[in-house]
């Protein structure tokens, strides 16, 4: 089913991923989302699998994991409404580095490289805003990721010098 609801504009201007992006920018962005609906224990992507297309959370809960070895499976993170994932393999080429399940029926927002690269051939400056607000997530993650291998709360602040 292709995206086109009228409501679905508001609800993305707020995300982080289409934060900034002037009326026709998004609408054209809009025009390359292809809604995708999963029941609650479905694997949307999988570890190490090829992967083409990022995910925007419309609705649901969804939990990202990874595996430790071939026995344990390691919790990173609770994705939902407005988080985005697989963005990554869109960027690197890689395949996925992380298994997203959801935890409750899902309705999820899908964005192919091959979209994406119409929308590079169609309109460089939203190009380039959708890539800059893949880089902030990215950087947030990177951070939140150093404050828990460094025992530090996301935003604690650093005891005051006495």
């Amino acid at each position: 089913m292709v995206v086109s609801a009228p409501e679905l504009k508001a609800f993305l201007l707020a995300t982080p991923f289409f934060g900034g992006l002037p009326d026709p920018s998004l609408d054209l962005l809009i025009s390359m989302l292809v809604e995708r609906r999963f029941d609650a224990g479905a694997t949307v992507v999988a570890e190490g699998e090829p992967g083409r297309s990022m995910f925007i959370v419309k609705s649901g809960r969804l939990t990202v994991s990874k595996r430790a070895n071939s026995r344990s499976v390691i919790p990173i993170s609770i994705l939902g409404l407005g988080d985005f994932f697989g963005e990554m393999s869109l960027i690197e080429m890689q395949n996925r580095s992380a298994t997203v399940v959801a935890e409750s029926p899902t309705v999820l927002y899908e964005l192919t490289a091959q979209k994406l690269y119409a929308c590079y051939k169609a309109d460089i400056h939203a190009y380039v805003i959708v890539l800059q607000n893949i880089n902030r997530e990215l950087c947030r993650r990177l951070r939140r990721s150093d404050d828990r291998l460094t025992g530090h709360e996301v935003g604690e602040e650093e005891p005051s010098a006495r």
